[in-house]
């Protein structure tokens, strides 16, 4: 995968869309406007870094219990604080719907410009969705999707069937002459809809390797300690398996003190969300761990770049529409070795 720089991808997002024309050569001259110089005269304004509109957006997540989701207001903070004609209202995030509600009314009361939001439940929450955008507040959806399109203007996040997809071609590519190859899955919370994706990505990328079995699946929960119990019990149940993946970097952490404390190195281990401390493993190449695949938290700055230019009434640079997308679902990127430098600025802590 080619490097991006950072600057250079907000660039193709939300740089300023420019047509240049060369000289035309023809054996005739005319008055008439060529088919590129009337598509400049009608090209959409998109946003760019210029001041330009003032924009007060207010945000709204859940509490910050888990790395990725600090990582998620700190990318919001971070990115407003780029703009001088961006004012951020940012509500303290709670895990109470009825709270995070009220947090919301609040801000539809002090008639902010657009809305971010990125709910505790996404089916509890759409009535106020809803609300804002009678109110004639945009909504930013950001990844927890609403009940309802009509409750959020875009929707942005990530792809829970890319991650666990890409974390099945990975592994499969490493394991593909391998005869009887053998993996287990430590999956995160079984009763959320995100981890159903993920496993089901997984199941389906190993379908294109015949010669991969899964043997083995335990569900955590996210956290440290219930990564390192599960994954004990994984390591007790299975004598040998060649591959891991290990849904949530967080619970990775735990996860690899009970394969160090086990005292195994014979298989390789995939993890996922990206979080900073995963990709210090990788980098350092003294561990099993030597993938991770991105649910990114930077979704959470892109989120304030369409909300800016949603207040500002402009569109997307390098799209033909005068508006912005009603829903961007971002990739999952399979970090390694050969590619960790350029994604470590974004791990999550």
């Amino acid at each position: 995968m080619a490097r991006i720089p950072a600057t250079s991808r907000r660039a193709l997002l939300f740089g300023a869309a420019a047509v240049s024309s060369g000289a035309l050569l023809t054996a005739c001259t005319s008055n008439e406007p060529t088919n590129q110089e009337a598509a400049a005269d009608n090209a959409a304004p998109v946003a760019d870094d210029k001041p330009g509109k003032p924009v007060t957006i207010g945000f709204a997540g859940p509490q910050a219990d888990h790395g990725w989701l600090n990582a998620i207001n700190d990318n919001a903070k971070s990115r407003a604080e780029r703009y001088s004609d961006v004012t951020l209202e940012i509500t303290e995030g709670s895990n109470d719907t009825a709270q995070q509600i009220g947090q919301i009314e609040t801000l539809i009361n002090k008639k902010v410009d657009v809305l971010v939001v990125l709910p505790a439940d996404g089916k509890a929450l759409t009535q106020v969705g809803l609300k804002a955008m009678r109110a004639g507040i945009p909504v930013v959806n950001l990844d927890r999707i609403f009940n309802s399109p009509q409750a959020y203007r875009c929707w942005i996040g990530g792809d829970n069937y890319g991650m666990g997809l890409n974390a099945g071609h990975y592994i499969g590519e490493q394991l593909k002459d391998k005869p009887n190859a053998r993996v287990v899955e430590l999956a995160g919370l079984d009763n959320l809809e995100l981890t159903q994706q993920r496993t089901q990505g997984f199941d389906d990328a190993l379908k294109n390797y015949p010669n991969i079995k899964k043997v083995a699946r335990q569900a955590a929960d996210f956290t440290v300690e219930s990564g390192q119990a599960k994954m004990a019990q994984l390591l007790q149940a299975q004598s040998q398996f060649d591959a891991l993946w290990n849904h949530d970097d967080d619970q990775g952490v735990g996860a690899l003190r009970a394969i160090e404390q086990a005292g195994r190195d014979d298989f390789l281990m995939v993890g996922g969300a990206g979080a900073k401390s995963a990709m210090d493993a990788i980098k350092a190449g003294n561990s099993v761990l030597k993938a991770t695949v991105l649910y990114p938290p930077t979704m959470a700055a892109s989120a304030i770049d369409l909300a800016r230019a949603l207040g500002q009434g402009k569109g997307v640079g390098g799209l033909a529409e005068f508006e912005i997308p009603s829903s961007l679902t971002l990739y999952s990127a399979v970090v390694t070795k050969d590619n960790v430098d350029q994604y470590l600025p974004t791990g999550f802590i």
